[in-house]
């Protein structure tokens, strides 16, 4: 995972993944593989009131063209956090936290006071109304575009199984299927015996075509 700012004067930072291959060797950004979001500020701010444990998890959708990539930041335990961007996850620990939250809050009050400022007078601040110019750093492949989308549905079901990163349901129409933990954005009760309702990510439902009327 990396987090890079191309200057202190644009309003929105690259987060970077990448993972092994099949062959063990890493991806490299330089021949465009993993994957690239541009973070805007607003989203940077939701990122950081998980970090900061005011909330337990943020989702929301990328979309570029005909393509979306979903986005969660949850925590697990009291020392985890997991970001989950498309199908690159990244667990991250607690010192590793710390620093992104650090590193976050400075990136975030340095662009509030540079990347805010109106053309039209340096010696005034205005946050802009309109969305975030579409300009790239030099050898970036901006390969995500923001999108407002962070729909949830409600899901009434029974747990009847269980992992450390999903649940499988039993659903009101009586099938069965695994969500990933971090696609739950409700409490719920482990309790394997209990209906319960479930607040769970648009994205991962229609994803998987799921029928969840009873």
């Amino acid at each position: 995972m990396f987090i890079q700012s191309s200057s202190k004067s644009e309003p929105f930072i690259f987060m970077k993944f990448i993972k092994k291959k099949g062959d063990g060797s890493w991806e490299k950004l330089s021949t465009r593989e993993g994957k690239t979001i541009k973070v805007g500020l607003e989203e940077v701010v939701m990122i950081l009131e998980v970090l900061k444990k005011k909330m337990k998890s943020w989702s929301t959708v990328h979309s570029f063209r005909e393509d979306k990539t979903p986005i969660s930041v949850s925590w697990e335990g009291d020392n985890k956090i997991w970001f989950n961007i498309g199908d690159y996850p990244k667990m991250l620990s607690f010192a590793q936290i710390e620093i992104i939250k650090l590193l976050l809050v400075h990136l975030l009050e340095e662009k509030i006071e540079f990347a805010t400022i109106s053309d039209m007078s340096k010696s005034q601040v205005a946050v802009e109304n309109s969305a975030p110019k579409k300009q790239e750093a030099p050898g970036l492949t901006v390969v995500e575009e923001i999108s407002s989308e962070s729909n949830l549905q409600k899901i009434e079901g029974v747990i009847t199984g269980n992992t450390d990163k999903a649940l499988l349901l039993k659903l009101n129409s009586g099938a069965e299927n695994w969500f990933p933990k971090s696609t739950i954005k409700s409490d719920y009760s482990l309790d394997k015996d209990t209906a319960q309702t479930f607040l769970i990510d648009s994205w991962i439902i229609e994803k998987n075509k799921i029928n969840i009327e009873g």
